[in-house]
């Protein structure tokens, strides 16, 4: 039976993507929506609305047998988890198997084994694919020692998390016991999950990711790389693809590390591979999969051509992959800025509220996927994102100028907003000759107030 009605368990910009392309695809679509989001513009697209509780996502989003019902009680044929949320979720993967309900994503048993970090760099060295330097430590002795082997500066990793919590770093390993303290408070306080490993500080290193689809037959193709790069806190706010000055062979050993890595998983769906390549000796290194859809796959969609959701959807219907490698296309340059409601002269401080005015650009290789419109609220329970603008062009140079004119004609009032960093740091002339590194940002925002105040 084919899909014909997706519940998305998920909210904000990427449940209004998911919308549009199961509209294009004659999909229905039921929105499991927190009483906080009742009145979203996700809310009026789709087909039906279910509320499935309270505004905190404890109480509503990332309730797995709470999605599976509202699911089966609505007689979808399929759930869409989106990003972030339950997404990467071994347990909603599980039950919906249980309950014949398709879960567009990864099988529950490759959502666990690139879950947990340490398990995912086994993987990662089974397939070959080189990863840091590094490893488990169970107490403090055996982070002392493994300490001393990899040598400072390092880094403390959760092994069950992401998002820079549960991360330190270690430039002394007299800091070493206090910093695996810290970082094990952290990671079992956000994840349930107090382990935590070492690896070595690539100090000089870009943050390069893959795009793959696998069929979870053992049949996986690349759609390029981006170059995610420039963040803050470990959050990436840019991106963008082609990855500027990469040589060509570095390139295609990268894309091929991401297609063995997926296929020695039978991995199926969309997931992105992330790399960290070292500058300074042009080698890469695993760092971990992303079992989802990714923020940032506009860019991915723009330079191919093909709608990944989409994609996840017929992978999950059963249709395989509809592309050999050879079919898949790259034209030209996009980049994308992610527009956040923050106040970034107050350093980055979230600002919810309620949107007076929003106006987003539309011109000539211009894309904004955005939930946002005049009266929108800015609930302060998720995250910030208010939109994505994404410019396309046939070179980096044009791709930067549109995206700078297109952020110009942006104008969002009643909260605050990062458009001006945005056009800031496009302004700048260490990021417009391309292929920073991870420590650009913080070096770009020590330059002064001026940065940030847009």
């Amino acid at each position: 039976m084919p899909i014909k009605r997706i519940l998305i368990a998920n909210r904000g910009e990427i449940a209004v993507r998911i919308i549009r392309t199961c509209k294009a695809l004659g999909i229905e679509t039921v929105l499991a929506v927190s009483t906080a989001d009742r009145e979203s513009l996700g809310a009026r697209l789709a087909d039906r609305v279910l509320c499935i509780g309270p505004a905190p996502s404890s109480e509503s989003y990332l309730k797995v047998e709470t999605i599976v019902q509202a699911a089966l009680g609505t007689a979808c044929d399929a759930i869409h988890p989106g990003y972030g949320f339950l997404s990467e979720r071994a347990a909603l993967a599980r039950l919906c198997e249980k309950e014949g309900v398709a879960f567009i994503g990864p099988a529950a048993q490759q959502i666990e084994a690139v879950g947990d970090k340490l398990r995912a760099r086994a993987e990662a060295e089974a397939a070959s694919v080189p990863v840091v330097p590094g490893g488990a430590v169970a107490d403090s002795a055996e982070a002392e020692a493994r300490g001393r082997r990899i040598g400072a500066p390092l880094l403390v990793k959760a092994v069950g998390g992401g998002g820079g919590r549960g991360m330190k770093r270690v430039d002394d390993l007299r800091q070493l016991p206090g910093a695996l303290a810290l970082a094990s408070a952290e990671a079992g306080a956000a994840f349930g999950d107090a382990r935590v490993y070492l690896e070595r500080l690539i100090e000089n290193g870009r943050h390069i990711e893959v795009q793959i689809l696998g069929d979870g037959e053992g049949g996986v193709i690349h759609v390029g790389e981006r170059d995610c790069s420039v963040q803050r806190r470990y959050q990436k706010l840019i991106e963008e693809t082609p990855a500027p000055h990469l040589s060509p062979a570095l390139r295609r050993d990268i894309h091929a590390a991401a297609v063995r890595f997926a296929r020695h998983l039978r991995y199926r769906g969309a997931g992105t591979v992330e790399f960290l390549v070292d500058i300074e000796r042009q080698s890469f290194y695993f760092l971990e999969m992303n079992a989802r859809i990714q923020v940032e796959h506009p860019v991915t969609e723009f330079v191919s051509g093909l709608d990944l959701i989409a994609e996840q959807i017929a992978i999950a219907d059963g249709q395989g992959l509809k592309l050999a490698q050879d079919d898949v296309r790259l034209d030209g340059c996009a980049i994308e800025c992610r527009i956040n409601a923050e106040d970034p002269a107050r350093d980055f401080a979230p600002s919810p509220g309620t949107i007076t005015e929003a106006v987003w650009p539309t011109a000539e290789g211009i894309r904004v996927d955005t939930h946002i419109v005049a009266g929108a609220r800015v609930p302060p329970y998720y995250d910030s994102l208010l939109a994505k603008v994404i410019a396309h062009g046939p070179d980096r140079g044009a791709a930067l100028r549109r995206l700078d004119n297109a952020l110009a004609l942006c104008r969002i009032s009643g909260v605050a907003s990062n458009i001006g960093f945005h056009r800031a740091v496009l302004a700048d002339s260490e990021f417009a000759s391309g292929g920073v590194d991870t420590a650009y940002l913080p070096r770009f925002l020590a330059r002064g107030p001026s940065v940030v105040e847009g």
